[in-house]
């Protein structure tokens, strides 16, 4: 472990350092963090309505929440519409954020270059669509997490044109002193918007000739069909977290990409499996021992994609000194808890942080291969052939999903959960030493 956190720090840690104070690669960071606080109210949301109010949560359906609060489910109707102002437009707010943070760190107009933006990802969104009853309107696919990888692009790109524009003074209009300062600024830089608004338009026409419904299902399309072509075996499970885990660190929600193609691939094997448990009354000699959810969701999710529960757990381990970090921490861990980790995916953020790439990615894998090895070389537990619900501690899905009857199962749950913590240990150790050196070259300057 020294050996190796001393190659780090030699190596990984000035790199990491180097790329953290890039303009692009701060601007993004930045943004997240300033989303963090609406991330946070969503996933807490989340959080009570399918954890305490959904009867077949885990709290709910422990403490059978619906025999003693009538019409349990109605109540998620409070709390839906907090979803959908905040992680459900995550992209627009992205978008917006992004350029605000670029155009601040290079000068630029911080407010209008993020209303540009907005404007820009908006043209480039797909058209609207009519409704079987009359009337038109955007399908709201790509304002959450989905549209996130095309608002990130559209934020840099349109700040670095207008403030670069901006600063061109032949394209500047100038008003007299009388003008209030804030439409003279506004007018300074109307004709770099006016461009960056054409371009955006002329852009958008030459992708819907490629693909008629935007650039948005073109990313998406691009990203998904070289998929296709994978079967389900422990090969297509490991291809996945990477692909899913690495999208995540772009800042494109992974899962939600990849679940219509996941549906069609494992959800057959899935309900094969249950009916074999219906039939027999256990899950040893279930016929597709190896899904995603028995192997991935089991084993390798422990906390939300990337097993981060570790990761927080490493970081109350090792991570103190960094005040910020542990701070999201201490609130990402009840989230955590219950496998929603939106607040520190986009919170600390793992979103284009290089230092967490590796061992955001590496975790699952390696649990998925404990889990594999588990079930289908040393056997000593049961296939997950039960269906477990997402919210369940995931440290508690190998135990109640084999049948609530292997306690080995609830053991190798739990050693998933110290292998991830030790894989992400070395790392936080290097994201403290890295922020604290950051910190020390900007008090010297």
């Amino acid at each position: 472990m020294e050996k190796f956190q001393a190659l780090m720090m030699r190596y990984f840690v000035p790199l990491a350092t180097k790329i953290n104070a890039q303009r692009h690669v701060s601007a993004v960071r930045d943004a997240f963090t300033l989303a963090f606080p609406l991330t946070m109210a969503g996933s807490l949301v989340v959080l009570i309505n399918y954890v305490f109010l959904s009867p077949d949560g885990f709290v709910a359906s422990i403490l059978h929440l619906d025999k003693f609060i009538p019409n349990l489910v109605e109540y998620q109707e409070i709390f839906n519409p907090i979803v959908n102002g905040t992680t459900n437009i995550m992209a627009i707010i992205i978008a917006f954020l992004t350029a605000y943070e670029l155009a601040r760190i290079m000068g630029g107009d911080e407010v209008l270059s993020g209303i540009t933006s907005m404007a820009s990802f908006f043209i480039l969104y797909p058209a609207a669509q009519e409704f079987k009853n009359g009337g038109m309107g955007l399908t709201s696919s790509y304002f959450g997490a989905q549209g996130l990888f095309v608002a990130l692009f559209i934020g840099l790109i349109v700040a670095e044109l207008l403030t670069k524009m901006g600063n061109n003074e032949k394209l500047r209009i100038k008003m007299p002193d009388t003008v209030p300062p804030a439409v003279a600024k506004s007018f300074n830089i109307l004709f770099p918007i006016m461009i960056v608004l054409a371009l955006s338009g002329l852009l958008n026409f030459f992708i819907l000739k490629i693909s008629p419904d935007g650039i948005q299902s073109l990313i998406y399309n691009a990203i998904q069909a070289p998929l296709v072509s994978l079967g389900s075996s422990m090969g297509t499970i490991l291809t996945f977290v990477v692909v899913q885990q690495f999208l995540w660190v772009l800042g494109i929600h992974g899962p939600n990409t990849l679940s219509a193609l996941r549906s069609v691939m494992f959800t057959e094997q899935g309900l094969v499996n249950l009916e074999y448990v219906v039939a027999n009354g256990t899950a040893w000699g279930a016929p597709y021992p190896v899904t995603w959810a028995g192997i991935n969701d089991a084993f390798g999710n422990i906390g939300g994609s990337g097993a981060t529960l570790g990761l927080i757990i490493a970081v109350f381990i090792a991570g103190r000194r960094n005040k910020a970090q542990y701070q999201i921490c201490k609130m990402s861990f009840l989230p955590g808890l219950f496998n929603i980790n939106e607040p520190i995916v986009f919170g600390l953020p793992i979103v284009m942080n290089p230092i967490f790439v590796v061992p955001f990615i590496l975790s699952p894998i390696v649990c998925n291969i404990i889990g594999y090895l588990c079930i289908m070389v040393f056997k000593i537990i049961p296939p997950i052939a039960y269906t477990v619900a997402w919210t369940t501690p995931g440290f508690l899905i190998p135990f109640l999903g084999s049948g609530a009857n292997n306690f080995m199962a609830l053991f190798i749950g739990f050693v998933c959960l110290a292998v991830s913590t030790l894989i992400y240990l070395p790392f936080v150790m290097a994201n403290s030493r890295a922020v604290e050196e950051a910190q020390v070259e900007g008090e010297t300057e």
